[in-house]
């Protein structure tokens, strides 16, 4: 297995450009967007489709009025949408099928779509993403960093450095997935404080959302695989 790693939302923007028919690509957000997807899928949401822009989000809803919109813009809930972007408001009973767009994490997502299979990563799916690419080995695997804004995103590139050390045995990795591993390990063993010392961590709990960055910090709660197939997360 080859592992190679996107770092910043500029390298997501071209991804679209690449040939990934033969790559297998986890994205990661960690604060919050596949942290709440990944949420969500565990407790009864059956379909996600990630949006680039709300004026898609909305689009989408004219085509699914049963589904719920979610997402972010600067941290805060958009306006007329139903849900934000905590991963608490998916824990209890959410809605079967969500339509949700955030600023980095549903921007990366759909850069994805052309790669042979596609993930929503987290750490609070770690072990089943682990297992899944331990029993189904690809050849290529890319480590997509959503970011924050236009820059990497520490809590990312930690989560991405933590795969990439379960999986390391024989495998290559490229220097971005050697500066992910170099990155888990400077934290390793402390995994709410890598989030805390990050940017997004510390905004968020200046805006209050502490138990954000605290739930997103859990390791391995999940046994669920968000794979994306024609623009949908399900839990296959």
């Amino acid at each position: 297995m080859r592992i190679d790693a996107i770092l910043s939302p500029p390298e997501i923007d071209l991804l679209p450009q690449r040939d990934l028919r033969e790559t297998v690509c986890v994205v990661f957000d960690v604060l919050r967007a596949t942290s709440s997807i990944v949420t969500a899928l565990a407790n009864g949401a059956r379909e996600i489709y990630p949006a680039s822009t709300i004026e898609e989000a909305l689009a989408l809803r004219s085509k699914w009025p049963e589904a719920a919109l979610g997402g972010e813009r600067q941290g805060e809930k958009i306006d007329g949408f139903d849900l934000g972007n905590s991963p608490a408001e998916y824990a209890k009973k959410p809605p079967a099928k969500i339509i949700t767009t955030t600023t980095n994490g549903t921007v990366a997502l759909r850069a994805c779509q052309g790669a042979g299979e596609v993930m929503a990563g987290a750490l609070l799916n770690m072990d089943a993403l682990v297992r899944r690419l331990t029993a189904r080995p690809p050849e290529r695997l890319l480590l997509v960093c959503a970011g924050s804004f236009r820059a990497t995103a520490l809590e990312d590139v930690f989560a991405a450095g933590m795969l990439c050390a379960s999986l390391e045995k024989d495998c290559s990795m490229s220097d971005a997935a050697t500066v992910c591993g170099a990155v888990f390990s400077r934290y390793r063993g402390n995994t709410l404080g890598a989030l805390e010392e990050s940017q997004n961590g510390q905004a968020l709990k200046r805006n209050g959302r502490t138990d954000d960055v605290k739930w997103c910090a859990r390791e391995s709660v999940y046994a669920v695989l968000g794979i994306m197939k024609e623009g949908v997360i399900r839990d296959v």
